[in-house]
């Protein structure tokens, strides 16, 4: 364990990082001289939306690399539907059994926040939206935040662990308006040193009414101004929007936009996107429910077996041109105007292919824009 209390790479990557039973399990088929040749399939039977966005993969490939298996999956960033396997692992299963914790661990959260970065994208329509809410986690996995956020369709993100080709966003917090006293020598010093390609977005709630201090970043200069934590303020905050949108408009700032960030979701996205320019989002995408993946066999040895409440054998996924889906036993003759959506990652411990970030990326957004 680290200083900060977080486990190194090598523990995942040795599957030290596990739950006892998959060791005492591991542990008890060594001495009993079982190693079955099994398929396994990682699926979610319930999702906390409609359709889940399968993120996380290229830690699991990682994960995975040079065990004797072979790995079947979804492209990162496919959409997905309850019931549907979004992996495949087929290999003798004391190779793996080990290292399930952690490779649920990886897709569990990853998915969860891709989902809801997804969801929030598609609300929003065409307005940005931005992901501020690393700080919402343990900061050792503010890559993994940020990333994730990335694939599910946001447009940048505050923080500065977001991986390389995740646009960083961001001006300024309440501390650097306090810091001055008044909010206008604040937004002047902004603009005076703040880099040339930063937006000159002002923060506008820290002291006075919305509508006063926006009106005043506007003659200052603003391009854009910002209202933050709308949870906290009295009153509607679309009542508020309003009021800020009109005194803009009727003093001649009709090209300054709102930024709205703050304890957003999903709902405060569509009440608020005929009239807000840009969201910043936070807990909804850092903290989004994980998706429940579990990973069960469904063959062992060449019989097809399942547990309780699964599908036994092993399976295929169709996606249609129009995004639909269709699950049937691998095997079955493929539907007119179907693919299949499983794809070979690894074969025998060596990978194949990993995914672009920018890739999983387009992936969701051209999903999503046939669910608009």
């Amino acid at each position: 364990m680290g200083l900060f209390h977080t486990v190194d790479d090598d523990s995942i990557k040795s599957g030290e990082n596990t739950d006892i039973y998959f060791i005492r399990t591991t542990d008890i088929l060594t001495l009993e001289g079982k190693n079955p040749l099994v398929h396994a399939e990682v699926t979610a039977q319930s999702l906390p939306d409609e359709w889940g966005v399968f993120c996380g993969f290229d830690d699991v490939l990682s994960l995975l690399e040079g065990l004797p298996v072979d790995l079947y999956a979804l492209p990162e960033g496919s959409i997905f539907y309850p019931g549907e396997p979004v992996m495949r692992i087929s290999g003798h299963y004391r190779d793996f059994a080990k290292f399930e914790t952690s490779l649920l661990g990886f897709i569990c959260h990853a998915s969860g926040i891709a989902t809801s970065a997804a969801v929030i994208k598609a609300c929003a329509a065409e307005r940005p939206v931005y992901s501020f809410g690393s700080r919402r986690q343990h900061p050792a996995i503010s890559p993994m935040i940020e990333r994730s956020a990335w694939v599910g369709g946001v447009d940048g993100a505050s923080s500065t662990a977001a991986p390389p080709g995740v646009p960083l966003v961001g001006t300024m917090p309440h501390a650097f308006v306090m810091c001055y006293g008044k909010p206008l020598e604040a937004w002047v010093s902004f603009d005076r040193h703040a880099p040339e390609d930063v937006p000159r977005v002002m923060l506008c709630d820290t002291y006075c009414d919305e509508k006063r201090e926006a009106l005043a970043a506007a003659k200052a200069g603003a391009e854009a101004v910002r209202l933050d934590t709308p949870s906290s303020r009295k009153g509607d905050m679309r009542q508020i929007l309003e009021e800020v949108r009109w005194e803009l408009d009727i003093n001649g700032f009709s090209d300054v936009g709102i930024f709205l960030s703050g304890g957003l979701n999903a709902d405060d996205i569509l009440n608020y996107r005929d009239i807000v320019d840009a969201f910043g989002v936070g807990g909804s995408i850092a903290n989004a429910p994980v998706i429940d993946f579990s990973l069960d066999i469904v063959e062992v040895e060449g019989k097809i077996y399942s547990k309780r409440g699964r599908k036994s054998g092993v399976k295929e996924v169709y996606e249609f041109e129009n995004g639909d889906h269709l699950l049937l036993p691998k095997g079955v003759a493929s539907p007119d105007g179907a693919k299949p959506m499983l794809k070979n990652f690894i074969k025998d411990g060596q990978i194949l292919s990993r995914p672009d970030m920018q890739k999983s990326r387009i992936r969701v957004l051209s999903s999503i824009e046939k669910m608009i």
